[in-house]
């Protein structure tokens, strides 16, 4: 069975190009959202394996938009992993201090990757 994911960006281009290229190495991507509300509703109704999502969604913060998605989770199905165009060591103390099980660059997206986030988060 893939491996089931949710993509939180408010970047239609990258919602895209991310959900093409996942598909393409066997994830399915369920479903895609550019705000946390949007992305709580998804997570609800989808309930996926992982979701990532970007730290800086828009006026919105990626970080306030794990806390949410981890406060509706409350039986953990769905693991976070942070995304961003910048440097992981620009938001080091931010990810450790989350709910997120990691930070993937988005240049780096790919399913091994995400594979290896999760693995390391169980």
């Amino acid at each position: 069975m893939p491996l089931r994911c949710l993509l939180v960006d408010d970047s239609h281009a990258f919602l895209e190009a991310a959900s093409v290229l996942l598909q393409q190495e066997g994830v399915a991507v369920v479903g895609v959202a550019s705000s946390a509300a949007q992305a709580v509703r998804q997570a609800r109704l989808l309930r996926p394996d992982v979701i990532l999502v970007d730290i800086t969604l828009g006026k919105e913060s990626g970080f306030d938009v794990a806390r949410l998605l981890a406060a509706e989770e409350q039986g953990g199905q769905s693991e976070v992993i942070m995304i961003s165009t910048r440097d992981e060591a620009d938001y080091t103390d931010l990810i450790a201090e989350s709910s997120a099980a990691g930070f993937l660059a988005k240049s780096e997206l790919s399913a091994g990757r995400i594979g290896r986030i999760l693995g390391q988060a169980r």
